[in-house]
């Protein structure tokens, strides 16, 4: 076997995903709001003028690949490390190597860093100085939000470019491009494909092209050829070779599923509630997390305008901890579409902040002495408790002060005049209540 040979089964060896990577920017897939004709980063790209910058998206939309064009378009030299497993003393061998290029010839120096929010503070500040000279053009990969998972020093001297999930017919497009190619792809074997195989593809890959690849190799290797040698995926093919997409997110894009819940909870929107609550389960989310944020919006945002609300959330959150996933999904959902149909009031919430805040800046402590318990205190208030006046002696009501005279005006829980509230108002009256 001849170096030739060696090199050509070494490429044949490597995955789909990778031969088909893309090497210019007219084969690059997506992302058209960054890289399309006359865009910044295309401009920075061609007159090789390209400054520190983050690449930040979800997997599979081609981050890396636009990184490894850059790095075929420069004169520059191009040093490849990963955060996973790269240390302070790799940053600062680059940083020696990015400075001998740019003072004996002259060539500026790219750093391309694969999952850069994994850097720690301390490898971050060893690259800053580099960054800031012009030593080093920063290339960081992240699938993480750089505002909230970087250090802010660096995150400020780059420009941030957000990458987009591939659309479906991104993703279609590449996969039929993989089936024709004979250089990099499928074409050199007698491979078709279904339309609805492909369609299926793309949508179980959501967005995530390297997926895609994968289940589509995966369907070529496993699909057994005809009598004339023709591999033919089908939809059962595809089913099988590109199951349900784990449906994973991150910290960040955690908190806003989960902000989303919430807010479709107050806003009334059955469905879009239900979504984010399974978006969030089916992503790993412990079911228990969403109950836990039902029990309290059911009394933040329905409250007094519906007080079944919850008792259907925490009776709902009582069966998941008893029963568990997945049958307490569906009394789960009872409760979310219940509290997202309910009259709403945020009443409950209003007259505790108002009461809270008095707690905490009023902190009057003198009580009415008739309130005080008798059993102890001095004879004065002793003497004075026999002023208090008891409730059902009246008929179950009567008017006498509760609150510290500083306070005996505030009104802190005023009901509202929808669902309950409405006969709150009207057994107020009845009572003949002041306020």
């Amino acid at each position: 076997m001849d170096l030739f040979d060696f090199n050509r089964n070494e490429e044949t060896a490597k995955p789909l995903a990778e031969r088909m990577r893309a090497n210019s920017l007219d084969e690059f897939i997506g992302q058209k709001h960054i890289v399309a004709e006359g865009s910044l980063l295309r401009r920075a790209i061609a007159t090789d003028r390209l400054g520190s910058c983050i690449f930040w998206g979800p997997p599979g939309c081609g981050k890396t690949t636009l990184a490894n064009i850059i790095a075929l378009r420069t004169n520059g030299e191009f040093i490849k490390l990963n955060a996973v497993n790269a240390g302070v003393a790799d940053v600062k061998k680059a940083v020696e190597t990015a400075r001998d290029n740019l003072k004996l010839y002259g060539k500026r120096t790219y750093l391309l860093l694969d999952e850069c929010h994994r850097f720690n503070k301390t490898q971050s500040d060893s690259l800053l100085p580099a960054i800031e000279q012009g030593t080093i053009i920063f290339i960081g990969s992240t699938t993480e939000n750089p505002y909230a998972a970087m250090t802010p020093a660096i995150v400020s001297r780059c420009r941030v470019f957000e990458f987009k999930h591939l659309t479906n017919e991104d993703i279609i497009g590449a996969l039929r491009s993989a089936l024709k190619s004979r250089h990099k792809g499928l074409g050199k074997q007698k491979i078709s494909a279904d339309d609805e195989a492909l369609e299926h593809i793309a949508r179980m890959a959501a967005g995530d092209l390297r997926s895609a690849y994968n289940a589509l190799e995966l369907a070529a290797l496993t699909t057994d050829p005809d009598s004339e040698g023709m591999v033919h995926i089908t939809l059962a093919d595809a089913e099988q070779s590109i199951q349900r997409k784990a449906l994973s997110y991150n910290e960040d894009t955690f908190y806003d599923f989960l902000s989303a819940f919430c807010k479709s909870l107050r806003g009334s929107d059955a469905n879009a509630a239900l979504y984010y609550a399974m978006r969030l389960i089916e992503g790993g989310c412990d079911p228990m997390t969403v109950a836990r944020r039902l029990v309290v919006h059911s009394a933040e945002d329905v409250g007094m305008a519906d007080p079944r609300a919850l008792q259907m959330a925490t009776s709902a959150m009582y069966a998941l901890e008893k029963i568990g996933y997945p049958e307490a999904m569906i009394p789960l959902s009872e409760a979310i579409i219940y509290v997202c149909e309910a009259e709403k009031s945020n009443s409950v919430v209003a007259a505790m902040y108002a009461a809270k805040a008095d707690a905490r800046e009023v902190r009057d402590d003198n009580i009415p002495p008739y309130l005080k318990d008798s059993s102890f205190g001095s004879k004065e208030d002793k003497a004075k408790s026999g002023e208090y006046k008891y409730p059902h002696n009246y008929g179950g009501y009567v008017e006498q002060q509760y609150l510290p005279d500083s306070l005996k005006d505030k009104v802190y829980y005023t009901p509202n005049d929808r669902g309950y509230e409405k006969e709150v108002q009207e057994i107020r009256k009845r009572k003949g209540k002041k306020r």
